[in-house]
């Protein structure tokens, strides 16, 4: 029996609240087709690419009196991707609704990741396994990876070993490129006439796996609220001590809605978005005197302290850093291929990469310190992308700001001190206990997504929505993961993947964001967020994001 805190031996006993529409029961549901759908962007190769799956209807569950009983099923569940507060959840949900349908239903849960159903690793859960991992965060429970499935081989190997267990539905649980597995297997499935069903769960700790269908991700509520508190403790730190600048990376490679949300949460002195530095097109320098301009103005003001938030994939969002880094991914890819290269040392690398970038890109790698050429070489992602997460950003900046403030001191702008701390949050947040919000959002997608099973449909995300309001109002359904997909290039070729959601610099949470920058810049209007609280008054336990609350309110004003 492992070890328990107190606080989780609390938790096991938290009875997460499900949408009204599915608290009537699995075997009392009806379900509300809509229209038929495109996809968000290139339609054609889309729809030739996903035959048999392509402009399925979006649907909804509502209770009904009539009761129907469902015959036994076999189950897979599958992990993948990195790590959100809730996952446990999501499987106890299936789980759950799984039970209720049938009770001599099997749930079987395939460990390490998509590798598993490939290789047939697996484990039967029982009331006692579940029980045991109800409201917990992590992934633990069967443990996740990041292997594609997308390859004519493995789609066999995984139909072999779903044969093998009588498993007639798989569920992935995963963000974009997670669930563009799911839409794959799903085809797969479908085109060779196996009978069986794919369903994914939208998770992400970055926010961007959204749409008008998919309000948020989970474990994005949990992660910020725990960003949130480390950097309220940070903020009051600076505030006490007076002395000196934290640069904050947090996690969130190609979007900032990290950032925003924790920057609405805290109010620090500076917030860089990614979207917005692309948008206006910012270099490097323009961010350093950005950021220089701020650190002196509240030095003048006797303040040499404070905090700034960078967001983890900024690097990328830089114009010439994109293009230099774009044309580098597709550069390694090439010389990776070719054995015919060796490298006498460390910089006769950086001059061979500088020998075959274009001349505006090996300009700007040839410009960069040392240990960010170092980190822009480190193993590719799975995706083929420079691992934005290792280059550390936030000592770039630190570095650039030091040199801008030393030549600000001559020419009699800056007359100040600044000493930087830096620090970056990602994996603090990925396995925290989930909040009330996520816990019940969790367990709602997961037993959402065999309501979707239930009614004979494959290639769907499971979808419940209308969640800045209580649980019960929620709305339980299904979009196809056609809908979200487009084309982009991956290792120098062109793939259907689900598009990513970026910060929308005209939406209400931007504009929170920038009618407020100036006055907290300057003045030090710090919020202290403390702990995700579990126990408690509903205002101040089950409150979720900044972020959903202005988005919901704002589509409320248009209606």
């Amino acid at each position: 029996m492992k070890e328990l805190s107190s606080l989780q031996i609390e938790r096991l006993k938290y009875q997460p609240k499900l949408p009204a529409s599915l608290a009537g029961g699995i075997n009392n549901l009806s379900m509300v087709e809509g229209s038929k759908t495109e996809c968000v962007k290139d339609a054609e190769q889309i729809k030739e690419l996903f035959a048999n799956t392509y402009g399925k209807p979006v649907v909804t569950f509502k209770t009904t009196s009539t009761t129907e009983s469902c015959a036994k099923r076999n189950i897979g569940v599958i992990l993948s991707g990195g790590q959100a507060p809730g996952g446990h959840n999501v499987i106890a949900g299936l789980y759950d609704a799984l039970k209720q349908s049938n009770p001599e239903s099997k749930l079987y849960g395939f460990l390490g990741g998509p590798s598993g159903i490939i290789e047939g690793k697996y484990i039967e859960f029982t009331d006692e396994i579940i029980d045991a991992y109800r409201n917990t965060g992590g992934f633990d429970i069967i443990g996740s990876g990041r292997t594609k499935l997308e390859t004519e081989e493995q789609f066999q190997s995984s139909l072999k070993v779903c044969q093998n267990l009588g498993i007639t539905g798989v569920v992935i649980i995963g963000g974009d490129d997670s669930n563009t597995n799911a839409a794959l297997l799903a085809e797969w499935f479908v085109k060779n006439n196996t009978g069986i069903q794919v369903i994914g769960c939208p998770k992400t700790i970055d926010g961007d796996l959204k749409n008008d269908q998919i309000e948020i991700s989970f474990g994005f509520d949990t992660a910020t609220k725990t960003y949130a508190e480390l950097i309220g403790n940070i903020l009051r730190d600076a505030n006490s001590a007076k002395k000196y600048w934290h640069f904050v990376k947090l996690m969130g490679r190609s979007a900032t809605h990290v950032g925003l949300e924790v920057a609405l949460q805290t109010q620090p002195n500076i917030t860089l978005i990614s979207e917005e530095v692309e948008e206006k097109k910012m270099s490097l320098k323009q961010i350093v005197d950005y950021m220089a301009d701020i650190v002196a103005k509240r030095a003048a003001n006797g303040k040499n302290f404070g905090i700034a938030l960078i967001p983890e994939g900024l690097i990328e969002f830089i114009p010439e850093f994109k293009s230099m880094i774009a044309n580098l991914n597709d550069l390694l890819a090439v010389l990776e291929d070719d054995n015919t290269y060796t490298y006498a040392d460390e910089s006769d690398k950086f001059e061979i990469i500088e020998s075959k970038l274009n001349a505006q890109d090996s300009a700007v790698y040839a410009s960069l310190p040392v240990l960010i050429k170092q980190q822009l070489l480190m193993d590719r992602d799975p995706h083929g992308n420079v691992q934005v997460s290792k280059i550390e950003t936030e000592k770039l900046l630190i570095e650039m700001v030091t040199a801008r403030l030393a030549e600000m001191k001559k020419e009699g702008k800056f007359d100040g001190k600044f000493s930087a701390q830096c620090h970056f949050f990602g994996y603090e947040g990925r396995c925290a206990f989930p909040s009330n919000f996520d816990a019940d959002y969790c367990y709602s997608l997961g037993y959402n997504a065999f309501a979707l099973m239930k009614f004979g449909l494959t290639g769907y995300l499971s979808s419940v929505k209308n969640l800045s309001v209580p649980a019960s109002e929620w709305v339980a359904g299904g979009v196809p993961l056609t809908m979200m997909m487009n084309m982009e290039k991956r290792h120098g070729e062109f793939k259907p993947v689900i598009k990513k959601a970026l910060v929308e610099l005209d939406g209400p949470v931007f504009k929170m964001l920038e009618a407020n920058r100036e006055k907290w810049a300057l003045e030090d209007k710090y919020i202290f967020p403390g702990s995700i609280q579990y126990f408690g008054p509903s205002c101040v336990c089950d409150i979720t994001t900044e972020t959903l609350r202005l988005e919901n309110a704002a589509k409320l004003a248009t209606v």
